[in-house]
């Protein structure tokens, strides 16, 4: 018997909200994606904290659903790059533990001196050790967005509410400013899951491409989305 194949999302445990094209919102993507609940994994633990410190629910929660049909795991934070190798090696399917992974894809593909720079959440707490972590260069261009924004403020108070209209701004704010301290940058990376509902203004603000989570996934889902694993394999 086989089963039907979907992405597992291993989600952090908030209640925020997630609009289209946040990874938590199952109608951001064209395929099946299931999500799993860190239970009592924060944003800040995430983001501000030790990222390895919280390897092992994340690894039971990806054997779990690895065991119901998963064909690729990723998480919902940019910012548990430092546990890609460990967590991929515990599950035999790709892992993909943040968007940060397609700044060393993307580097190859641009001119010459051009560089991919990086959009984030909070550029005080992502460091070399981020970027080591999934191969991308030290001196990648990092911008984040304001500290006490309305993303920021949203996601770290985990509150329930969110001014779309004014992350957009802040956004298209910290993409220009990326640009002007950088005019070599050619592409763009969203660290941040929660950032791909304003991708489409980035684009338009810069004229750049932009890779996120969900590009990630796509790349995932059409390598891996027509594996079925039999149940003997699970």
């Amino acid at each position: 018997m086989t089963v039907t194949p979907f992405i597992g999302v291993l989600q952090l445990d908030t209640r925020f909200p997630r609009p289209v094209g946040d990874i938590g919102n199952p109608n951001s993507f064209g395929f099946p994606i299931r999500t799993a609940i860190v239970r009592g994994v924060t944003a800040v633990a995430a983001v501000r904290g030790e990222a390895n410190a919280l390897l092992a629910p994340f690894v039971s929660a990806a054997q779990q659903l690895v065991d119901s049909g998963a064909v690729a795991i990723a998480t919902s934070c940019g910012f548990l790059a430092p546990m890609q190798r460990a967590l991929a090696a515990a599950v035999p399917v790709p892992v993909a533990t943040s968007a940060l992974l397609q700044v060393a894809w993307v580097l190859p593909m641009l001119a010459p001196r051009r560089r991919v720079g990086v959009l984030t959440i909070d550029a005080d707490s992502l460091h070399t050790s981020h970027l080591a972590a999934v191969g991308a260069p030290a001196d990648t261009p990092v911008q984040g967005l304001p500290r006490n924004g309305a993303l920021a403020s949203t996601v770290f108070g985990d509150r329930p509410c969110i001014d779309r209209r004014q992350v957009r701004g802040e956004v298209v704010v910290a993409a220009r400013r990326l640009l002007a301290r950088h005019p070599e940058v050619g592409a763009i990376v969203l660290e941040c899951t929660n950032l791909p509902p304003y991708r489409r203004a980035i684009v338009a603000a810069l004229g750049l491409p932009v890779f996120d989570c969900n590009t990630m996934l796509h790349f995932l889902w059409l390598a891996a989305g027509s594996v079925r694993r039999p149940d003997s394999a699970r």
